[in-house]
């Protein structure tokens, strides 16, 4: 699964990141993510408190909908920081009190520091040196900040098609399991999210505490994979993982609507630094 988006900085393994900003289905996996993602989210936003006055930094932006949220909530009082490598989307969110600036969350120093939130979403599993990115950014709370982290675990539960009953299942379980090979070759650790509650403790946070969430036989699981199937449907053949006909046969598939799809496991961990 993806991502979340993500997106921002570093792309591990060299080759850049593999679902690139820069392709025309990128705004439809943002829009898709935001459906199946945006209320989990929104739901660790309201718990950890956030409220009018904060500033907050979204790492690895991508489209509006979450920077959009925060600012509403913050409030002409309140600062919100967008950054991502490729800011294309995001400039979308600019008005007053938010600004939208090109960084490398694996590279760059962070935009500011007294943040009271930090949020990654889809972001730290794509990035080459992710520790020295969670440690910036952990770094770049105010005492009494809040750090939220969201990855997903395609490692936890690798299957598209939960209920494989068929050839149609087993066409996209099959083509799942090449996307995660793209992904592991660019250094993607798709293990990442299950490790999120440690990380965070040992980057100094305290209270630190963890759910997941998937969705599964939603519509907008059925556009996501669409947009991300045609993402990376060169790149499945070159490697010899799919044929051009199993790929249009699978998106026809996801086009009928039978499939029951899920996604990845998304581990959402939060802490704050005392």
């Amino acid at each position: 699964m993806t991502p979340s988006a993500p997106r921002s900085g570093g792309a591990a393994g060299g080759q850049g990141y593999l679902l690139d900003n820069a392709q025309a289905e990128a705004g439809t996996r943002f829009d898709a993510l935001g459906a199946l993602f945006d209320p989990s989210t929104f739901r660790h936003f309201e718990h950890l408190g956030v409220a009018p006055g904060w500033r907050c930094w979204e790492v690895g932006a991508g489209g509006t909908s979450v920077v959009d949220w925060l600012a509403d909530r913050v409030g002409p009082a309140g600062r919100v920081v967008a950054t991502d490598i490729d800011t294309s989307w995001a400039a979308g969110a600019v008005r007053p009190g938010v600004e939208v600036l090109r960084h490398d969350v694996g590279a760059d120093a962070p935009p500011g520091d007294g943040f009271d939130l930090i949020h990654a979403r889809l972001v730290l599993v794509h990035v080459a040196d992710r520790d020295r990115a969670l440690a910036a950014m952990a770094g770049a709370l105010r005492p009494g900040g809040r750090l939220l982290l969201e990855d997903a675990d395609p490692a936890a539960q690798p299957l598209i098609c939960l209920d494989e009953y068929g050839p149609e299942q087993a066409l996209a379980n099959k083509l799942r399991t090449g996307f995660r090979k793209l992904l592991a070759a660019r250094g993607a650790d798709l293990a990442y999210g299950r490790r999120l509650p440690r990380l965070l403790r040992e980057a100094g946070l305290v209270d630190v505490a963890a759910d997941a969430y998937f969705p599964i036989a939603s519509p907008a699981c059925d556009v996501l994979e669409a947009a991300t199937v045609r993402q990376v449907h060169g790149k499945l053949v070159a490697a010899g993982l799919a044929t051009d006909e199993e790929i249009d046969r699978h998106l026809a598939n996801v086009d009928a609507g039978r499939l029951d799809l899920s996604t990845s496991p998304m581990i959402s961990a939060w802490g704050r630094r005392p």
